[in-house]
């Protein structure tokens, strides 16, 4: 049985997607007149890996219980470079 392609993988084929006015002015403000495929493709990924991060999360949590959100401030405090003068964050 054959496999489907990862995401970002396989060949390009047209879609139709039909969008607001509003949503495709703000994407060619950021990305200029062309670009719209690349655009979606990327955003279309990002969801997607959100979607599978978000299962590993709940299945990281059914395992071992949820997570202490006092540690996940911690951890994303270092993350985002703000650890000056907090030597405990890590």
């Amino acid at each position: 049985m054959a496999t489907s392609p990862a995401p970002g993988e396989g060949p390009v084929r047209p879609v139709s997607a039909s969008l607001h006015e509003g949503t495709i002015a703000a994407r060619r403000a950021r990305t200029g007149k062309r670009g719209m495929s690349a655009y979606v493709e990327a955003l279309i990924r990002r969801q997607l890996e959100r979607g599978r991060l978000r299962e590993l999360i709940e299945d990281a949590e059914a395992e071992h219980g949820p997570v202490d959100q006092a540690t996940v401030e911690a951890k994303r405090v270092v993350l985002r470079g703000d650890n000056a003068g907090s030597a405990d964050a890590a």
